[in-house]
């Protein structure tokens, strides 16, 4: 039974961007202090100011937060279930979820100065379900 896509030289070039997502994934997630602690005290402002003009307070750093979080992970979900047969792309979410819930754990256990949440673990999972249905879509009109 093949799970992964035909085509030799496809399945290499997705492999490579797979590959190379991982590794940028990895420095991200694992970098020893949070990505945006330089940035974020400038974002909050920018945000409050927003918010003092009218824009809605639910749109603050938090959601800000948890949109970057989805859309890192989509990446993941259109590769994996890119590199999987249709039968099994689905797969693709289900590993982007457990991929963050090792980020998570790794964290919690190895870097005290970040932060391991529930919270990042749904928005990951969220990024690559996302990102799965994209590469359902493009099947299914491919197929048109």
């Amino acid at each position: 039974m093949n799970v992964i896509i035909p085509g030799t030289q496809r399945r290499r070039r997705l492999a490579g961007l797979f590959l190379l997502y991982i590794v940028a994934l990895a420095l991200i997630t694992f970098w020893p202090s949070p990505v945006d602690a330089g940035p974020a005290g400038t974002l909050r402002a920018v945000l409050a100011a927003l918010n003092s003009r009218g824009m809605p307070g639910w749109v603050n750093y938090t959601l800000l937060e948890s949109v970057a979080n989805v859309v890192l992970f989509v990446p993941f979900g259109v590769l994996a279930a890119a590199c999987l047969t249709e039968r099994f792309a689905w797969l693709g979410a289900v590993v982007g979820m457990a991929a963050s819930c090792a980020i998570e754990a790794g964290q919690h256990v190895f870097l005290p100065a970040r932060y391991a949440t529930i919270h990042d673990v749904i928005a990951n999972s969220l990024g690559a379900a996302l990102g799965t249905l994209v590469v359902y879509a493009f099947r299914s009109r491919k197929g048109d």
